[in-house]
């Protein structure tokens, strides 16, 4: 298959082929999900949810060591064991993400 140039009609030089085999993989590298925060997280990054990015296969404990360390940069103590749900599932930290996944980061709730 050949490749055409910017007119359509040329063929492209070998290191533009390159190029565009480079920007396709680095597109395919990384996906985007949603982090729904609450209550310490929440007050902590001050926002109700967040965008990450991630590489593919990354999973929802991957997600909140990513969100941990955005945390005033990992030095704020935030709750070690919180319950994940993907998706509006409680989830291990072990499940493996999707691209468009929302992931939710729930602390434990004191109270009775």
């Amino acid at each position: 298959m050949e490749r055409l140039g910017a007119t359509g009609t040329e063929p492209l030089a070998s290191s533009q082929v390159a190029i565009l085999r480079i920007a396709s993989d680095s597109i395919r590298s990384h996906m985007q999900i949603t982090v729904l925060l609450f209550a310490s997280y929440a007050d902590t990054l001050g926002a109700n949810s967040i965008a990450l990015d991630l590489h593919p296969g990354a999973t929802a404990g991957d997600a909140l060591d990513r969100v941990r360390s955005l945390a005033n940069g990992g030095r704020t103590r935030l709750p070690s064991r919180p319950m994940l749900a993907v998706n509006e599932r409680y989830a291990r930290p072990e499940h493996v993400l999707a691209s468009g996944d929302e992931v939710a980061i729930i602390p434990p709730v004191a109270g009775g």
